[in-house]
C-alpha cells in the first residue's frame, strides 16, 4: 500500500503533463513550457560557443547557410514556431550535427566533408530542425525529471539503504529505465525526426532520394555499430528502409518549385 501511494504523485505527473503533439499526434511529456525552452536553447548556445571552434570556411558556412535558410523557411511557413534561427559551422571532425531548442543549429565540418551535396546536407539540417519542431529536447529532460522522481520515490516505499542496497538499486534502476525507456523513445525520437525532416527537405524543394544515399554513406563510414537496443539511434538499415517507405509517400503531396532549384525532381 506504501509503494502505491509514493508512486501515485509521479503517475499523475505524468498524465497532467501529457499533451498530444501536434505533428505526430502522439502524447507527450512536456513539463518545461516553450518559453522555458527557448532560454534553455540560448544558454546551451553559449555554452557551445565559448568551447566550440567556429569555422571561418567561406564555402561550409555558405552552403550550411543556403540549406538550412530554406528549411528553416518551410518551418515557419507550416509550422509557425516562430523562432529565431541560427546557424553555425563548427570545427571538429566529428560526423554530426545537432539543433538546440529555439533552432539554433550546428553543423560539424567532419559531416560537410561527407556530404555530396546540397540535398544531402538538407537529409540532416531537416532531420535536426525537426527535433526542435517536435521537442523532443524538452521530452527528454522532463522524462528524465519524472525518472529521477519516481527513483526517489520508489527507494523509499521499498526502504533501501544508501548504506546497504542502495549502490545496487541505483544501477539496476538506471540500466532497467536506459535500455528499456529513454534508447526506445530516443530511437523513436529519431524515426519521426527523419519523418518530418524528409518532410521538410521536400517541400524546401530538395530530392529526398539524397536522404537515402547520404544514410548509405553514414552506414559505411561506421564501423563500429552496437546493436540496436544499446544505441539511442536506429540501426542505419532500418532507417534507410524507414525513409525509403516514407519517400514513397511524399510523392503524392504537392510543392511549389521552381526549374532552377536544386534537387528539383
Amino acid at each position: 500500500m506504501m509503494r502505491k501511494f509514493l508512486l501515485f504523485p509521479v503517475i499523475l505527473l505524468f498524465f497532467l503533463a501529457c499533451a498530444k503533439n501536434p505533428y505526430t499526434n502522439r502524447p507527450q511529456l512536456l513539463l518545461i513550457s516553450p518559453q522555458q525552452e527557448i532560454q534553455m536553447g540560448l544558454q546551451a548556445r553559449d555554452q557551445v560557443l565559448q568551447k566550440a571552434r567556429v569555422s571561418r570556411d567561406p564555402r561550409y558556412n555558405a552552403m550550411v547557410k543556403r540549406v538550412a535558410s530554406r528549411i528553416a523557411a518551410v518551418a515557419e511557413q507550416e509550422f509557425h514556431p516562430g523562432y529565431k534561427w541560427e546557424f553555425y559551422v563548427l570545427e571538429s571532425p566529428q560526423v554530426n550535427a545537432f539543433c538546440l531548442p529555439g533552432g539554433k543549429i550546428f553543423v560539424y565540418t567532419g559531416l560537410l566533408k561527407l556530404v555530396e551535396n546540397d540535398d544531402q546536407l538538407a537529409t540532416v539540417i531537416g532531420h535536426e530542425v525537426a527535433h526542435a519542431l517536435l521537442r523532443h529536447g524538452s521530452e527528454r529532460v522532463s522524462m528524465a525529471m519524472v525518472g529521477n522522481l519516481g527513483k526517489e520515490l520508489l527507494a523509499k516505499g521499498l526502504q533501501i539503504s544508501g548504506k546497504s542496497w542502495g549502490p545496487l538499486f541505483d544501477l539496476a534502476y538506471g540500466v532497467g529505465t536506459q535500455y528499456g525507456i529513454l534508447y526506445p523513445y530516443s530511437r523513436k525520437f529519431e524515426y519521426e525526426a527523419d519523418q518530418l525532416g524528409l518532410y521538410l527537405m521536400y517541400k524546401a524543394c530538395y530530392n529526398p532520394e539524397e536522404s537515402l544515399r547520404f544514410w548509405e554513406r553514414m552506414r559505411r563510414a561506421n564501423k563500429q555499430q552496437v546493436p540496436e537496443f544499446l544505441s539511442t539511434h536506429p540501426a542505419d538499415v532500418n532507417r534507410i528502409r524507414a525513409l525509403a517507405a516514407y519517400i514513397k509517400k511524399l510523392r503524392t503531396i504537392p510543392r511549389n518549385c521552381s526549374a532552377g532549384q536544386r534537387g528539383v525532381q
